[in-house]
């Protein structure tokens, strides 16, 4: 199983409807992360081995530069409702691995 972590651009019911399906999920808020950089959340994601959920665009470029991260969700905030997007964390969920999702990034 994923265990995820959003940055503060991911609505916290996405993280409920995970949670309601026995995913374990983190927050920004909740790992006291409010106004830290993406390196921040890349680092505390890092070491809870936790892949990251994310609307915000400066991930694809720190990934892209080669930094070692523990996997990124990427979806563009118009792309899908809350109920749209949870379906598709649910079937990252099903489909990969922790593993699989190093270094990666998935675009939703």
């Amino acid at each position: 199983m994923i265990r995820f972590h959003f940055d503060e651009s991911v609505r916290t019911a996405i993280a409920v409807g995970l949670r309601s399906h026995g995913i374990d999920v983190t927050t920004t808020v909740e790992a006291d992360l409010i106004g830290a950089s993406d390196d921040e959340q890349i680092t505390y994601a890092l070491g809870e081995a936790r892949v990251i959920v994310t609307h915000d665009h400066d991930f694809l470029a720190l990934a892209a530069g080669g930094i070692e991260h523990p996997g990124v969700c990427y979806c563009h905030q118009q792309k899908y409702s809350i109920g749209e997007l949870l379906r598709a964390l649910l079937l990252v969920n099903e489909c990969c691995t922790q593993g699989e999702l190093l270094s990666h990034v998935e675009f939703l």
